[in-house]
């Protein structure tokens, strides 16, 4: 257990920015990504907003040929995937394919080639489903497509655990390296637009008519999102011999389940990943200096995180800043950790704090510094990724700033 694992790269695509420097730049000046939806007609839904990526064009990053084979979200991960190589200045033909895998979370998996496979079959039998799309359909193409794109010979995973699950991927990914049983892993989450996530969300009422407001006492729900985050993670060995660029050491991670409901979060279930995390990193819960937030913006979710944070840190969470960047992006489930864990490095590396954007009134039941509407530049060498997910599953992982 001795390799350390830093961030060399990464790649990230959503409804505010594809690439890091366009994401960042409009994350830090708080630009919104929620729109009207453009893909499916929402007339018969109470909501009709959503965090669609608009300009996406699978062709710039794949070849036009392969695309008829791919879903969405297979496109999305590829893309993010040659982003975060291309910026880790990482070339594969150097590095030995069995020592490098890819780890994906994901919510609906390619949820989009589900909708097409229902449409035919209920409109014009089963007969009518093209037989082409049904290997286009199992969660696992996700990660088995970036690797058949990069030709990653080694670990591939996708890891399910709903709106955690880039955590997860994280995590795991850490331990592979840790453990000395990769040296380069391509680790995060994906998930496409669901008019499947759209109906169920919207089903539960969890869906604000207009806008994401995380932590607001006036808050009506999340948004539904999509987009893919995904980091380089390499041994310290591997980075230094190459000298590449480190944004960030990942130096822990805590997992837990909340063993209490299907979709009400739990207090306790979510302080024992954060505490758990912090044992594994090593460090004391005096050293946070950030706390990127779950965030959701529903009524149960922000108020029982805020009582985690709580939980863990007393008073003191009140001088801690904790924002939530799915007020820009929407939730973009299985991904969210994913590009979360990006913003931490980013956060790390410039010293700036990203906003909670639609933030107005606020609420005692969430007694904590959002980082209100506009960034903030404060230097940061310890910061908690928080996720959370339906089912009660919890993830944590601690980022850092480099040292040799």
């Amino acid at each position: 257990m001795s390799q350390r694992v830093v961030v060399t790269g990464i790649g990230v695509i959503t409804s505010i920015g594809t690439g890091k420097d366009d994401f960042w730049k409009n994350l830090l000046a708080g630009k919104s990504g929620i729109s009207p939806v453009g893909s499916f007609d929402t007339s018969v839904y109470p909501t009709h907003n959503g965090g669609e990526i608009k300009n996406f064009q699978a062709e710039e990053f794949i070849h036009k040929k392969k695309i008829p084979s791919l879903g969405r979200a297979s496109c999305l991960a590829i893309a993010a995937s040659k982003l975060a190589l291309k910026d880790a200045k990482l070339d594969l033909t150097e590095v030995d394919r069995e020592k490098a895998g890819v780890i994906l979370g994901t919510t609906m998996g390619e949820s989009q080639i589900l909708e097409i496979l229902n449409h035919a079959w209920v409109k014009n039998g089963e007969q009518a489903i093209d037989p082409r799309l049904v290997p286009m359909y199992p969660a696992n193409v996700l990660s088995v497509n970036v690797g058949i794109a990069f030709k990653i010979r080694g670990v591939n995973l996708v890891i399910p655990t709903a709106c955690a699950a880039g955590n997860y991927a994280i995590g795991y990914s850490y331990d592979l390296i840790r453990n000395g049983k990769a040296k380069v892993m391509l680790a995060g989450g994906v998930d496409a637009f669901s008019r499947i996530a759209f109906t169920g969300f919207n089903r539960l009422y969890s869906v604000a008519p207009e806008k994401c407001q995380p932590f607001d006492k006036n808050r009506k729900g999340m948004m539904v999102g999509e987009g893919a985050g995904i980091l380089i993670l390499e041994s310290l060995d591997s980075a230094l011999s190459r000298k590449a660029n480190i944004y960030a050491e990942v130096s822990g991670y805590g997992l837990s389940c909340d063993a209490f409901h299907m979709t009400a979060p739990e207090a306790n279930g979510i302080a024992m990943a954060i505490e758990k995390a912090i044992r594994d990193a090593g460090i004391k819960k005096e050293d946070v200096d950030y706390v990127s937030a779950h965030g959701t913006a529903t009524p149960a979710n922000d108020k029982t995180e805020c009582a985690a944070l709580r939980k863990v840190f007393g008073d003191r969470i009140k001088d801690v800043p904790v924002s939530s960047i799915k007020s820009m992006l929407g939730h973009t489930m299985g991904a969210a950790s994913g590009i979360e864990a990006i913003t931490c490095c980013l956060v790390i590396r410039d010293g700036m704090i990203p906003p909670t954007i639609n933030y107005q009134t606020p609420d005692p039941e969430c007694e904590i510094d959002c980082v209100p509407n506009i960034s903030r530049k404060k230097k940061v060498s310890v910061v908690l990724n928080n996720s959370s997910a339906f089912g009660g599953n919890n993830a944590c992982v601690v980022v850092k700033s480099f040292r040799a």
